[in-house]
């Protein structure tokens, strides 16, 4: 009996032999098993999801020139207008909030009316430039960001779903567990 081997039938079988390798390679370093042992235990706080920022809510920019911003970002930049309302209450009294969208990028113009402007508060009030970021349980978050000195401008933090903070740069950052 004689065995013909080809170029062709070495070139594949080193193909399945790479593969293989590859893929037990895989499972061996990322700790994959068929099964787990009856007597090994289960860590409660490993399948408990951490909190832990999920993504970007929106971007605040406060206005200090309308038709230039509006036409930076509706006519250069290619944003649409999505909604629009007007804000009431302490240091947002009769704030115009436009948000604007490109794709999944959220950016929230704000515009005081000049007789309000001595409600705006000093920079850094996060009635001006800001970012939000959604995460998905801000409990944690916030009590983190407290015990490490941060002052959160929003005490009832876990109860509200938001708060906002300075960061060690200035930044306003905002967390929003809203869905």
């Amino acid at each position: 009996m004689k065995i013909k081997i080809s170029r062709k039938n070495i070139i594949e079988s080193n193909l399945v032999l790479r593969y293989s390798f590859f893929i037990v390679f895989s499972l061996v370093c990322t700790g994959y098993s068929y099964a787990q042992s009856s007597d090994s235990s289960i860590n409660i706080e490993e399948i408990k999801p951490q909190a832990r920022v999920t993504g970007l809510k929106y971007i605040c920019v406060h206005v200090l020139e309308l038709e230039k911003t509006m036409k930076l970002y509706r006519e250069i930049l290619g944003f649409k207008l999505a909604d629009a309302e007007v804000l009431h209450g302490p240091m947002l009294e009769g704030m115009l909030v436009m948000r604007l969208k490109a794709g999944d990028v959220t950016i929230s113009l704000s515009l005081t009316a000049p007789e309000f402007w001595d409600q705006v508060g000093p920079i850094g009030n996060t009635n001006h430039n800001h970012f939000m970021l959604k995460v998905n349980n801000i409990g944690p978050i916030g009590d983190k960001l407290k015990e490490e000195g941060y002052e959160l401008e929003n005490d009832n933090y876990t109860q509200d779903k938001y708060t906002f903070f300075k960061g060690p740069n200035g930044e306003i950052i905002g967390l929003s567990a809203w869905d």
